[in-house]
């Protein structure tokens, strides 16, 4: 590709034009899939129309419409950025050389968190220069729909797990566009953070996606979180309608279709206000076991082998549950009783037992810290190592991390909290300048960066965390957690 025209790209449906940002070049905002306004809302994603016009790929696309994070205080304030249309967009980052030279490059495809409710890949904390440079590997990043518009369950007028088929959708188009960016669509490891790692596990399982994926990369999923069951997502959904009064409307489809998308919005966090329970991750709508894209949950597709010949890249943070958890005042104040009554509510009988374990390794904790470790332990920690021993234990490979960085300050006592780690990995720390769960950033926070972001490079590249430079990293052996790779 000459010179002056790197940073040119030809795809299925058009050339599009990125920018040369130092040694990477940016492509943001291509769209992967049809805007889903009108009919397509509600709809499974359908192709982008064409075009004939060079199309500049400079700017991000907005957000999916959504309403404001639960995590805002932890990870910081975004303005809203969101729009429907134009919502269906991947952004890719790839070393200027790669665009230019053989052989191609392996390819990280990352999907964000946000509880299936709020989040977006055009985001900057999620922008993949720094990564993309790291790793000498080309990074995708992607909208997905959220909320209602991605999870609503209503099957007879085409919802259906939607934001799983984006993501399905997103995985087919680098599968027939990457090679023009420099990436080999044999060798793609989807990773994600959170509701974006569990979306990386689903998208691995499936049979209809799995033969995309070589690798899979899983930070802070909520193991504990089991694909939502359908009846459960039915009476959601009809709870959902009754707040938009549309519970008896002979044409759905069409009214749901025609209503403002803020309305919609409104609605949903009215819902997820009505359905909240202190303690539990579950937002009303997520992806539902047995429709599109989710055949079956994790444990069930560990036993039927569907993750075999992966390479498996997962971890949790050593106190993920204090960004859910430690803004509550009343819950801070939590007496023995009080804690061994919210345990029993989560746990049922294993409540004494859990927290008995605690308490002994912590004798001096208050019974809130007690609380946030065994929740901590119960929907992260528990999962990570049950699946990578089952995964080890079937002969693959499995690494295992657990991020241990402590921000300094640290006035919310967030210690190693649910996102802590994502600025380590994108090198994006001028994105969370406001941020209390980073804390300060010097050259401890820069040489961490370098030390995990390389580790996942070299995963994404060979399907191991190790270099040359970077401390050994044993794949995982459930007999021992000494191949655990603490990040501190």
């Amino acid at each position: 590709m000459p010179q002056q025209n790197r940073a040119v790209v030809a795809t299925d449906k058009g050339r599009i034009r990125g920018v040369a940002e130092g040694p990477v070049v940016a492509f943001r905002g291509i769209p992967y899939a049809a805007s889903p306004i009108g009919p397509l809302r509600f709809a499974s994603p359908q192709p982008h129309p064409s075009w004939s016009e060079l199309r500049e790929a400079a700017q991000a696309g907005p957000a999916v419409p959504q309403g404001p994070s639960r995590l805002e205080r932890v990870t910081g304030h975004r303005p809203p950025n969101w729009d429907e249309d134009g919502s269906l967009t991947l952004n890719i980052w790839s070393p200027q050389q790669v665009l230019d030279s053989d052989p191609a490059r392996p390819v990280l495809v990352w999907f964000h968190g946000g509880g299936f409710s709020s989040g977006s890949g055009g985001w900057d904390w999620y922008d993949g220069a720094r990564l993309a440079e790291l790793g000498n590997m080309v990074v995708v990043t992607a909208n997905y729909r959220l909320g209602p518009l991605g999870y609503l369950y209503l099957p007879q007028i085409g919802a259906n797990n939607l934001g799983v088929q984006d993501q399905g959708a997103v995985l087919r188009w680098v599968r027939d566009n990457i090679a023009a960016f420099g990436g080999d669509r044999a060798s793609v490891t989807v990773g994600g953070q959170s509701a974006g790692a569990f979306s990386a596990f689903q998208l691995a399982v499936d049979p209809e996606t799995g033969n995309m994926i070589r690798r899979v990369i899983a930070q802070s999923a909520p193991w504990s979180l089991e694909p939502q069951d359908p009846r459960l997502a039915s009476q959601n959904a009809e709870a959902y309608l009754r707040l938009l009064n549309l519970e008896e409307s002979a044409s759905l489809g069409t009214a749901l279709r025609e209503l403002p998308v803020e309305k919609l919005i409104a609605a949903y966090r009215k819902l997820a206000a009505d359905k909240a329970e202190f303690g539990n991750l579950a937002p009303p709508m997520y992806p539902v076991l047995g429709g599109a894209g989710i055949p079956f949950a994790w444990r069930q597709a560990l036993e039927r082998g569907a993750l075999a010949g992966k390479d498996l890249l997962v971890g949790s943070n050593q106190d993920e549950m204090t960004a859910f958890l430690g803004f509550d005042d009343s819950f801070q104040n939590f007496g023995r009783e009080q804690a061994l009554r919210l345990l029993a509510n989560l746990h049922g009988d294993d409540a004494q037992a859990w927290y008995g374990r605690r308490i002994a390794q912590s004798p001096e904790a208050t019974p809130a810290r007690i609380v946030t470790e065994v929740e901590t332990e119960a929907n992260f920690r528990a999962g990570v190592r049950e699946i990578a021993a089952r995964h080890a234990v079937d002969g693959n490979v499995a690494y295992v991390y657990q991020w241990d960085f402590l921000p300094v300050p640290d006035p919310a006592d967030l210690r190693a909290t649910h996102c802590g780690e994502l600025p380590f990995l994108f090198g994006t720390f001028d994105s969370y300048l406001n941020s209390p769960m980073l804390g300060r950033v010097g050259p401890k926070t820069d040489a961490l960066w370098r030390s995990f972001a390389r580790a996942i490079a070299a995963f994404v590249t060979t399907g191991s965390p190790n270099g040359a430079d970077l401390p050994l990293w044993r794949p995982y052996d459930a007999e021992s957690d000494a191949p655990v790779r603490h990040f501190s």
